[in-house]
This record gives structure tokens, C-alpha cells and sequence, in this order.
């Protein structure tokens, strides 16, 4: 067909359907008036309409079954007020663009002169009233992974009946603004290059955008994944891992709209920057946001108040700086130890371990004696069958506790120290204590008349007896103990009888248990420093962020998890920073989720992780077992230009790592012979990236102490004028502009341009940083320069010159 022909047609049929769209939205836009108005008057006259008299059962009745009938009412109205809001925004987001894709397919049995289906597909679905099929079909039907995953020619799709096969027998992609068409093209197998070219050359915003028009073959297959307890995504930087991550919790909405909310899915972030930088994609694909957190903020809400846990941040800045101080070795140790699966399964032998012996307790105290012993709660506890579980035998312990604390309060109240307090007694107390024998004595009259009531007690001038003064003592005395015994029966509750630290605390102790618990396993060569230094944290009250979930993961394991089983799926973004302890940690705590962890080892820079994350026999593996876990590996990345690309994998030495087919400037490496200059060109340089229409770029550091310092120096060298913000890790929000910022708070985001501050080779000495500064050259979509006012960096001399240009400014 001509061209042209083509062309006009497919404008025509877009046409029909944003007219189509325009018509539905003016429909709907006085019934969603008529339903507000409604809503109110009901709201308006509810209390006017409802008597409440209950001075017999049958008007009682009446009154809360008219109470229960207005409500139903208003909620439904309501109810339906918010759906056809859901309808309006919908069609208000499809408007300027209905679809971007469309797919003719022939399904197997149709007669051989009947046409093709036309198929389009955009970010929701689109019926014309009294329509028997979809003017538009939602990118998450079954149907649409045509789109996806097909290609002309013998094609096919799932659905929850089975496979569809059938012809392809055109695949086509468009490009629609404001209701025009302003290019289409068909293609094969994967979505053309083009779309991508157009999509992946716009600026980075300060929000994460949907890209459903661009969904590759390799990430439809992680969004579309219903059978894996553990998806496991290893992906280079760049390969679109987050954004398939939320499209996949889009579609697990969408699949199972009728049993699945988004109050359902919880997202982990590495920090609350980023939490904020991906919070507009699912709204744009028309659904809310998941429930979102930092495991920082797990950690701050189990262990407060008794401990203060060490966010991953300051581990970093540690780790970053601390070089050549006392500990630093052995603390470096404690950390890689700590996050490993022999750790874990050190644990593990130690918790075994405590069914037997050595579990602590501590003693019940009050007024400075002691009423429960830890060795009586010890020979309780161990008198229990040792197959029953540690938080079952815990809990029957709690029974007796609360049971003998019962017994202990009777004969308190019996101590001269009640009858001292009772002389400070004020006369209200006096008075409730009267008025509730009287409540008492009044019960039993009215519900027994052969009980004998005594006389009335005196009070001022009214007339008590003996027994009356002695049951009021009595009362008070209760009243008293009770009130006092009332904080230690909280903490009965809440098990704090259980001494968790000191059994934690045990595990780096010099003794025997340590020995059995570790059972052979290869501890670190400096285990006795790692030891120190671990105890005398929890001794001050605080506790290191290697130590926060293996401690959490002890305490759940004694006490018993409260597990929240409405949870049904996890998403984990960044997850080569994650330990095995909170992986663990976080399977105890939703033990109906199915979890998908997103990560890039190469950007392993928190944990001192082994290089087998995502590998097909690591532990992460055998959390939910090979049979229920599925791993995807992306090699290719999408978000920066070829040259960048090239240059970033050169830096790991990876070759593996494929650059999409967009080209742009080479990094460009700028030696200055002094600070001073260096700030000077730094600031040159933003402004000519300004200038250049950039409007989103980053100055990335190695610490936050140096983007202090960078800030200060472009402030006070040329960059007056300029709108530097500083971002620390307490910052909630991405703004367009220049931020200054260290590495670790730019992970999972992306900037059109990445200024390295200090390159040199003070700053990135040692190989064990090589991630650091591969992942902070990765941030960058199409500008990567690199600064240094000395020598250049070791890790740069693996990268082939012909990779980058250089600069030199003495």
C-alpha cells in the first residue's frame, strides 16, 4: 500500500478514537458532578434523617438498622464517585496519545478471507460504549505481549485458558503527540530502534517515567513472570532493571485486579531520594503507589528505643574514610563476615544451639528485690519438650510469668510499703473506691435478691460498717499493686524477659558456644578485634549496620515473628547491597510474598557481598530453592550513549556489557594543575551545560564531606550565580538542576550530565573502590566528565585511550 495512503489512514483511525475518548470524557463528566452532589446531600442530611431513640429494643433496632442503611448508601455513592475519577484520569492520560503500538494477528481457525484483527495497544484499555472489543487494548493484556515478544510471522499468546497460535502479520510503532501522528514505522522482533532513539535521547527528569512504549523482549519476560517465588534480575547499569520492576508490579495489579492492591506490594528503596524519583510511573500507568521503605526504616522502628541502630550511609562514609585508624582492618572484616552466608548459617547453629542450653533471661525486679530469677525462667523454660519451637516455648513461658506475677501481686498487697502509700491517698481516691463497692453491691442485689447486702458505708455523715472499711482497704490496696505491677506486666508482654542482646553479645564472646556455633567455619583472621569492637557497640546502646538484621533475624527467631501474611509481593531494588541476614529477615517477616530482588554487582558498594549475587548456585538461591527461583541477567544498557557505555564497561574491564546504538561525545577527562583552577573549570563547565540546555545534571563526590568542600569552592570560584543545591541523605525530593551529591545517594537515579569531581588517584586508590566510581560514572545519559588536580586515578589505566578525550590546564 502507498505510503501515504497509509499514513492517512492510520490518522483517521486515531482520530476516531481520541474522538471516541472525548466523547466518553464529556459524559462523564456531569454523571462524576451528579455523584459528588449526591454524595454531599446524603452526607448533609444523614444525622437530619436519623433519630437515634433507644428507650426500647424494637426503636433501637429500628433507628441502627436506618443508621446502617444511610451508610451503605453514602459508601456506595462514594464508592462510585472515586471510580468514575479513576475513569476520568484514565482517559485524560490516553488523550494525547491513545497507543503506541499496533499488531495485526490472524488467530489459528479464521477464515482464510476474513482480515486480520486489528490490535492497538497504549497504557490502559479503551471500549467504546456498546463496543464488543477494545478500540484500545491495555499494555498488560495477554494479547498485548504480541507486541512485546512477537514478530511477523508464526506468532502466539498466553492466557489463563491456555495458547493462542496464530499469523503476525504486521508489527507497528507510532509516535503520537497532541492527538497527531508525527511517525510511524513497522518492525521486527524487538521494538524498532528508533522509539528507543527518540525515548532514550530526552533529558533525565527529576522523575523516573513510564516507558511502556519501549518494554523490550528480555524485560516483558520479568514483567510477565507469575510462576517464581525469588526473581532474581542481575542487570548492567543502565539495562532498565527498576523500570521493569515497576512495570511488573503494574501488571500484577492488572492480572490480579480482584485479589491484588497496592497495599499488597511493598517496594525497599535505597534511600528516600530514590523512593521519591520513581514515585510518578505507576500513577502514570493508572495505579497507586506501592507501599514503599527503606530497610533503614525497619530497623529505626524494630530496635528503637532500647538500641540505635547505624545507617548504611555512615558504614559507607566509614568504610570511605577511616583508612589507617585504630579497628579499621578488623571492622572491615566484621562487615564482609557479618553479611555472609557463613554468618548465617553460624546463626543458625547457635539458635539450634539454644534449645539445649545456654538461652538468657533477665530477672524480674521491683523495689529492689528480685521476684523471678533468670535461672528460675531458665529451668522453666528447658523443662519444656526441647522438638517444641523456640518462640512457642518462649510464649508458654510468658503464660507463666504473667500466671505467678499474679500470685506474687496478691501477697504484695499485704507489705507495709502499701500501707504507707495508702496514707497519701488523696480523698477522690477514697471516694471511686466507695462508689465502685457501691456499683458492686448493686449488681449483685439487682441480679440476686437473696444475697445479703451489707449496711451502707459512712462517708461524712452517712454510715459505713467495720466490713465496709475493710473490703474499701482492701480495694485500695489491689488498686495500689496493680498500678505499680502494671509496667512489669507490659513487659512480660512484650518479652523483654528475653535478654536478646546478651545472647547476641555471646556470639563474640571467647567461649565455648562460639566454638560449637561456628562449627568449623573459617572465621575471620582478626575475630578477636571484630569481637571488641562489636560488644562494646551494643554496650553503648548503639548497634552497627552489619550487626542491626542478624540481631533482628536472633530476636524473631526466639520470639516468634509477626508475620505479616497480607503481603504478597516484595520488590528489592539495588539488592546486591542486601546481606543474606536481611534477605532472610525479610522472608520470615512475609511469608506469603513472592519476592523479586533487582540488582548490578558491579554497584555492590555498601556490603562486602561475594561475586556470586544472582549466581545460579548462591545462597540468595537456596533462600526459596532452585525449583521456585528464577534468574534473568540484562547485559544490555540503555541508559547512556555508546561512547559512555564502551568506556564505563572498560573500567570493569567487562565485555559483556552492551551499549545500545546511540551515539554522542566521548568522556572527556579534564587535569588541572590546581584546586583553584579545577573549581574554576568545573563551574565553567555547569554553566556551559546549562547554556547547552541540560537540565538535569549531577556533580557526584566520593564522600559528603567533599561535596561540602565542592560546594564551598564553586560557590566561592564562579558558581555563584549558578542553582547548586546539596543533597544529603535526609533529602526526600529530586530537583531539576545541579546537585551535589556523594555517589552513594545517586544510585538508580540517572542525569543528562555527570561532573566527577575528584578523579585523582587520592580519591580512588584502592581496587576496592572500583565500583564506586564505575557506578558513579553510570549515572550519567549523554556528558561524563571526570576532574582531577593531580594524578589520575589508578583504576582509569585499564581503559584504552582511544575511549575517552583529554584536557590539561596548568
Amino acid at each position: 500500500m502507498n505510503p501515504k495512503v497509509e499514513w492517512r489512514q492510520e490518522q483517521e483511525w486515531l482520530n476516531l478514537v481520541t474522538g471516541a475518548i472525548r466523547s466518553k470524557l464529556a459524559e462523564l463528566e456531569p454523571e462524576t458532578e451528579h455523584q459528588n452532589e449526591q454524595a454531599a446531600d446524603i452526607r448533609k442530611r444523614f444525622w437530619e434523617e436519623v433519630t437515634v431513640n433507644a428507650s426500647t429494643f424494637e426503636e433501637y433496632e429500628e433507628s441502627y438498622f436506618t443508621i446502617r442503611q444511610q451508610a451503605a448508601l453514602l459508601a456506595d455513592r462514594e464508592r462510585r464517585e472515586r471510580e468514575l475519577i479513576r475513569q476520568e484520569k484514565r482517559l485524560c492520560r490516553m488523550l494525547p496519545a491513545p497507543y503506541f503500538g499496533r499488531v495485526d494477528f490472524r488467530g489459528a481457525g479464521t477464515a482464510e478471507d476474513a482480515p486480520a484483527e486489528r490490535i492497538y495497544i497504549g497504557i490502559a484499555s479503551f471500549v467504546e460504549d456498546g463496543g464488543l472489543k477494545p478500540l484500545v487494548y491495555d499494555w498488560r493484556s495477554p494479547i498485548a505481549s504480541l507486541y512485546y515478544d512477537g514478530a511477523p510471522g508464526k506468532a502466539g499468546y498466553d492466557t489463563p485458558d491456555g495458547r493462542v497460535h496464530g499469523i503476525m502479520e504486521l508489527k507497528r510503532q507510532f509516535q503520537i503527540t497532541e492527538g497527531l501522528l508525527t511517525n510511524m514505522f513497522d518492525a521486527g522482533l524487538t521494538i524498532g530502534d528508533e522509539l528507543l532513539q527518540r525515548a532514550l535521547g530526552q533529558g533525565a527528569d527529576a522523575q523516573m517515567r513510564s516507558i511502556v512504549s519501549t518494554i523490550q523482549r528480555e524485560q516483558n519476560a520479568i514483567i510477565r513472570d507469575e510462576r517464581s517465588r525469588m526473581l532474581i534480575v542481575q542487570g548492567a547499569a543502565g539495562s532498565g532493571k527498576t523500570s521493569a520492576a515497576l512495570q511488573r508490579a503494574a501488571y500484577l495489579l492488572y492480572r490480579f485486579k480482584d485479589t491484588l492492591s497496592s497495599e499488597q506490594i511493598v517496594l525497599f528503596s535505597p534511600n528516600p531520594l530514590f523512593a521519591s524519583y520513581i514515585s510518578a510511573v505507576l500513577p502514570e500507568l493508572g495505579e497507586e503507589n506501592l507501599r514503599q521503605f527503606t530497610f533503614q526504616q525497619f530497623l529505626e522502628q524494630e530496635l528503637a528505643p532500647k538500641l540505635t541502630p547505624e545507617d548504611p550511609f555512615a558504614q559507607l562514609e566509614y568504610v570511605l574514610t577511616g583508612k589507617g585508624t585504630p579497628g579499621y582492618a578488623a571492622r572491615l572484616e566484621g562487615i564482609a563476615y557479618k553479611s555472609s552466608s557463613a554468618f548465617l548459617e553460624q546463626m543458625e547453629r547457635y539458635i539450634a544451639g539454644l534449645g539445649r542450653s545456654g538461652i538468657k533471661f533477665r530477672s524480674i525486679r521491683f523495689r529492689g528485690r528480685e521476684l523471678i530469677s533468670a535461672q528460675q525462667m531458665q529451668e522453666k523454660y528447658y523443662s519444656y519438650e526441647p522438638s517444641i519451637h523456640p518462640a512457642n516455648r518462649i510464649a508458654g513461658l510468658k503464660e507463666w510469668l504473667l500466671r505467678e506475677l499474679n500470685e506474687l501481686e496478691r501477697k504484695e498487697r499485704g507489705k507495709r510499703w502499701v500501707q504507707e502509700e495508702m496514707q497519701y491517698l488523696d480523698d477522690e481516691a477514697y471516694d471511686g473506691a466507695y462508689l465502685e463497692l457501691n456499683r458492686e453491691e448493686s449488681v449483685f442485689a439487682f441480679t440476686d435478691p437473696y444475697i445479703d447486702v451489707p449496711a451502707k458505708y459512712r462517708h461524712g455523715d452517712k454510715e459505713e460498717t467495720f466490713d465496709g472499711l475493710k473490703r474499701e482497704e482492701r480495694l485500695l490496696r489491689s488498686k495500689i499493686v496493680k498500678a505499680r505491677f502494671k509496667p512489669i506486666r507490659q513487659k512480660v508482654k512484650r518479652l523483654l524477659f528475653l535478654d536478646i542482646r546478651a545472647m547476641y553479645m555471646e556470639l563474640f564472646a571467647e567461649s565455648s558456644q562460639t566454638g560449637e556455633s561456628a562449627g568449623g567455619l573459617e572465621l575471620p583472621s582478626l575475630w578477636p578485634e571484630v569481637c571488641r569492637q562489636t560488644r562494646e557497640k551494643l554496650e553503648s546502646g548503639s548497634v552497627f549496620y552489619e550487626d542491626a538484621a542478624p540481631y533482628l533475624y536472633l530476636r524473631k527467631r526466639m520470639e516468634g515473628v509477626a508475620a505479616d501474611t497480607q503481603v504478597k509481593h516484595v520488590f528489592i531494588d539495588e539488592g546486591q547491597d542486601y546481606s543474606m541476614f536481611q534477605y532472610a529477615f525479610l522472608k520470615l517477616l512475609y511469608p506469603q510474598a513472592d519476592m523479586t530482588a533487582l540488582g548490578d554487582f558491579n554497584q555492590a558498594i555498601f556490603s562486602r557481598a561475594s561475586s556470586d549475587w544472582g549466581a545460579a548456585d548462591s545462597p540468595l538461591v537456596r533462600l526459596y530453592g532452585p525449583e521456585e527461583t528464577r534468574i534473568v541477567t540484562l547485559s544490555r544498557s540503555y541508559r547512556a550513549t555508546r561512547e559512555l557505555t564502551l568506556f564505563t564497561g572498560a573500567l570493569l574491564a567487562r565485555s559483556d556489557i552492551l551499549p545500545f546504538d546511540r551515539s554522542g561525545s566521548k568522556p572527556l577527562l579534564v587535569r588541572c594543575g590546581s584546586e583553584d583552577r579545577l573549581a574554576r573549570r568545573i563551574a565553567a563547565d555547569l554553566k556551559q551545560l546549562q547554556a547547552e540546555g541540560m537540565g538535569s545534571i549531577a556533580v557526584l563526590t566520593r564522600t559528603a564531606e567533599e561535596s561540602r568542600r565542592v560546594l564551598e569552592a564553586l560557590t566561592a570560584k564562579g558558581g555563584r550565580e549558578l542553582p547548586l543545591r546539596l543533597l544529603t541523605k535526609d533529602a526526600l525530593h529530586l530537583e531539576e538542576g545541579i546537585q551535589v551529591l556523594p555517589v552513594y545517594l545517586a544510585k538508580g537515579v540517572e542525569f543528562d550530565a555527570v561532573l566527577i569531581a575528584d578523579a585523582s588517584a587520592r580519591n580512588y586508590a584502592d581496587e576496592s573502590e572500583r565500583r564506586l566510581l564505575y557506578t558513579a560514572c553510570t549515572r550519567a545519559m549523554h556528558r561524563l566528565t571526570l576532574y582531577s588536580s593531580g594524578a589520575w586515578s589508578p583504576l582509569l589505566a585499564c581503559v584504552e585511550a582511544s575511549l575517552y578525550e583529554t584536557e590539561s590546564i596548568e
